[in-house]
């Protein structure tokens, strides 16, 4: 049977206000002019689904926000960028989180988030198990950030998932409520492509050298184990042993980190989606991931697939001239 979406991506959908530049003693000024502050779409599920619907797929959001304004700007996001809304679930009595991200010159960032908002009140029940027979890919836009949808919730969705023979790609953030490896490894091994930023990874894993970090994770099942690598572009090692270190792109002045490492896993599953090799897999998801870094906003920087396509052939050209 033909399916109705390419990808279901399983998550957080909020408003991040990103206040830049900020500086460390911002404190000590009475007022702090900036000359700008808007709301941006935010949360790892609509940050994904978002560059994904744009590089022309099929994507569907199962989130949850609260009956408010910050919800209904999230569901017209998602009207206006082509993105199949009907698996997020609205309740009342709920408030959609709002992440205020303060951003330093350098693109460095921290956020300030309400710890009683719809990310941290979303469970398995907000989850519409029977829509995943309708995508190709399931992807969990990263572990931990809905503290709710624990081990236990990530296994019911995962097995659903597998019931459908959808690939199962997975994000994570650091541990919210101080779990460990061993809280995530059962719904671990249903994962095909992992994809934990280096400094996460060594928290998790408790190694620094990549490889015994990626053995540690592959000893859980996980199919790849892709690690963010920051400048160095990324690491990647698979169960058959085989790993590809993939570079950067090159001559990149970041003015904004937020979002990028949710801009790098939706390049590298619309290369999944596409049937591209390992290798041009990374290095779509790192063209992806430099697009996003150069914009205010998790979402602002990518905004169609021509602009990848040619940053792309850059790349390549950047790489030739290299070797």
């Amino acid at each position: 049977m033909e399916k109705k979406l390419d990808a279901i991506c399983v998550g957080a959908a909020v408003v991040d206000i990103p206040l830049r530049p900020v500086c460390r003693d911002m404190f000590e000024i009475e007022s702090y002019p900036l000359e700008q502050i808007s709301m941006t779409i935010g949360g790892d599920a609509i940050n994904e689904a978002t560059v994904m619907s744009r590089l022309g797929h099929k994507i569907g959001l199962m989130s949850m926000v609260g009956k408010d304004a910050v919800g209904n700007f999230i569901r017209e996001h998602c009207q206006k960028n082509g993105i199949d809304d009907s698996g997020i679930c609205v309740r009342e009595g709920i408030d959609t989180s709002i992440n205020v991200g303060l951003v330093t010159e350098d693109g460095e960032r921290t956020f300030v988030t309400n710890r009683n908002g719809s990310l941290w009140k979303m469970t398995i029940d907000d989850v519409d198990l029977s829509r995943l027979s309708e995508a190709r890919l399931l992807s969990l836009a990263s572990i931990f950030n809905n503290p709710l949808l624990d081990c236990k919730a990530l296994v019911k969705i995962f097995q659903e998932a597998k019931k459908h023979n959808m690939v199962i790609c997975a994000d994570m953030i650091k541990a919210r409520l101080g779990e460990t490896l061993e809280d995530i490894r059962e719904a671990l091994g249903y994962v095909d492509y992992f994809f934990p930023n280096y400094e996460e990874a060594c928290m998790m894993t408790g190694e620094t050298e990549l490889d015994k970090v990626a053995d540690t994770f592959l000893g859980c099942g996980i199919g790849h184990v892709v690690i963010k690598t920051g400048k160095k572009g990324c690491y990647i090692k698979s169960q058959d042993g085989s790993v590809l270190e993939v570079p950067a792109m090159q001559g990149i002045t970041a003015i904004d980190t937020i979002g990028a490492g949710d801009n790098f896993a939706s390049g590298f599953i619309t290369a999944i989606l596409e049937g591209k090799s390992l290798k041009e897999c990374a290095e779509f998801a790192n063209v992806t991931a430099s697009i996003s870094v150069q914009s205010i906003g998790a979402t602002t920087g990518v905004k169609n697939r021509a602009q990848v396509d040619e940053r792309l052939e850059e790349y390549h050209r950047q790489q030739e001239s290299r070797e």
